[in-house]
């Protein structure tokens, strides 16, 4: 067996998509025996951190289609999957995925009620959750049946289990949802094909460095731990999956697996940026790969200053110190990064630039009319590429009003160079109108005070407008050597530009309970503009 004939021999075959990877991997015969994919949570007769071979995986996989079978789950039925353990989601969804259902994972982070709400617009086939998640819905009206817990799946009988469904490349795959950040999270359906088309695209380049033994520290109901678990069978990479993604968690998953590479959100390397990174043992990774928002630069900073990398020198191969950062851009919708740039010690392209389109993506900075905006003119990103999502689940009028010639209006504000290099200034319901042509960009605006301010870990820049004028208030949250009482107002406020600094009104040090979250660790701007309104209205 060679890692490059499975990798190969995967992506050239155009029946293989994200719904029968296992399968289609099972065909090779190649490599069955070999550990692959590790939980960090007891689940069958696995203890936490023993990991699975594609053998034991499949039998895993065959046991639950059969029990979902037994209950009457079949082809295109939504079912939710609803529960803490990350082994539960995996599982779940190549079972589903097997009998051509749609698993629709929900974060275990949203709370009984609003998980509820969401799943009562899918006009699901059933709940699959854990009894955690089970008591949490009791009292509201999902609208689709509790199946049983979703533990039981494994006492299904393997050889019960129904032929593999054939999927097409355009069935629906998969729903997972948006962050959450601006109310209640919408449900996103991929497909077969799309949410393949970035592996099929990896598989044929060269496998980077760090890619060998590669840690999860995403959220398991995400679109992107879908693509790290075919990704991780498509290549032979060993992949550990993580339940939760604390900065304290990852660390010492880190620690104890020793992973060649990392892949997470932004928000798990700001947490990251609490800790003394050079008393921990992190020698072993030799990548950081982000995905979905870009990352700050102090952040990215501290992290590539850790681990090792392999180079090669006139004397040979040899490991320095440092590793490497690959940020980019994605969203669920976008149902994978879309751009790409790597850091590592010596490099100094900064500033939110979130690097180049990957091969597979066609796309433009807009004006308001739909029409390409020149380098240097801040617009929002329309972007094509086979791995998009197919759309809103049960949303058709949010599906089309998102589409624009083509191509999905992502809500981010961007620009780009003449280099080609493309640069996040906000999200577009995060800014804020000045008048006069200029416009307040929140996230740039954090970018710039934690490149100022040292001993601030992280930052949230909250604008509103309080009738004429707007208002801006500055969250810091100090590490943990920083004093609490120094006044910092001026650091801060020198860091933004002329059209910024004069509406800050004040600079606060805040704790992390302080900013609310989303299920997948964004910050709730919207809720924290709500907050400050009503502040000025019971005044």
């Amino acid at each position: 067996m060679t890692i490059r004939s499975i990798r190969t021999r995967l992506a050239d075959d155009p029946d293989v998509g994200a719904g029968n990877v296992l399968t289609a991997r099972l065909a090779l015969g190649l490599g069955l025996d070999e550990p692959l994919i590790t939980f960090d949570t007891p689940v069958d007769d696995h203890a936490a951190w023993q990991p699975f071979t594609v053998r034991e995986l499949d039998r895993a996989v065959r046991a639950r289609a059969a029990a979902l079978h037994g209950l009457g789950i079949t082809r295109h039925d939504p079912v939710v999957v609803y529960a803490g353990d990350a082994a539960h989601h995996v599982l779940a969804f190549l079972a589903l995925a097997r009998l051509g259902a749609i698993p629709a994972l929900l974060n275990p982070n949203l709370d009984g009620e609003r998980a509820a709400r969401y799943i009562a617009g899918l006009g699901a086939a059933g709940v699959l959750a854990d009894p955690e998640r089970q008591a949490g819905l009791r009292g509201h009206d999902q609208g689709a049946r509790l199946l049983p817990p979703i533990a039981e799946l494994a006492q299904g009988d393997p050889e019960d289990a129904p032929p593999p469904y054939r999927h097409w490349s355009g069935d629906p795959v998969a729903i997972t949802h948006s962050s959450g950040t601006t109310g209640m999270p919408k449900a996103v359906v991929h497909s077969h094909a799309g949410l393949y088309a970035a592996i099929r695209h990896r598989s044929r380049l060269p496998r980077p460095q760090g890619q060998e033994r590669m840690l999860s520290a995403l959220p398991a109901p995400h679109a992107a731990t879908l693509i790290a678990v075919n990704l991780a069978l498509s290549s032979h990479t060993r992949l550990a999956v993580l339940s939760r993604q604390s900065g304290a968690g990852v660390l010492d998953a880190i620690e104890r697996w020793r992973p060649t590479g990392v892949v997470g959100f932004a928000a798990t390397w700001a947490e990251l940026a609490h800790h003394d990174l050079a008393a921990r043992e992190l020698d072993s990774v030799a990548l950081w790969w982000n995905t979905g928002d870009c990352a700050h630069e102090v952040h990215i900073r501290r992290l590539i200053a850790t681990g090792s990398r392999e180079t090669v020198t006139r004397a040979g191969r040899t490991r320095e110190p440092g590793s490497l950062f690959v940020d980019g851009l994605g969203s669920t919708e976008m149902g994978h990064s879309h751009f790409f740039i790597t850091h590592g010690p010596g490099t100094e392209r900064y500033g939110r630039c979130v690097g180049r389109p990957h091969a597979f993506v066609d796309c433009a900075v807009v004006g308001p009319d739909g029409e390409p905006l020149g380098p240097g003119e801040v617009g929002e990103l329309a972007t094509s590429s086979p791995t998009l999502a197919l759309g809103y689940w049960n949303d058709s009028a949010t599906t089309f009003r998102t589409r624009i010639r083509g191509r999905f209006l992502t809500g981010d504000l961007m620009y780009r160079d003449e280099d080609g290099y493309y640069y996040h200034v906000d999200r577009a319901v995060d800014s804020v109108e000045l008048g006069d042509g200029k416009r307040l960009f929140t996230a740039m605006s954090e970018e710039r005070v934690l490149a100022a301010c040292p001993d601030v870990a992280d930052c949230t820049v909250v604008a509103v407008r309080d009738g004429e004028r707007v208002v801006t208030d500055v969250l810091l949250i100090l590490a943990t050597d920083a004093d609490p009482a120094a006044d910092r107002s001026k650091q801060v406020v020198a860091a933004l530009d002329e059209a910024a600094a004069a509406t800050v009104r004040q600079v606060l040090v805040v704790s992390g309970d302080d900013i609310p979250l989303g299920p997948t660790g964004k910050v709730r701007k919207v809720l924290l503009r709500r907050r400050y309104l009503d502040s000025v209205a019971a005044r």
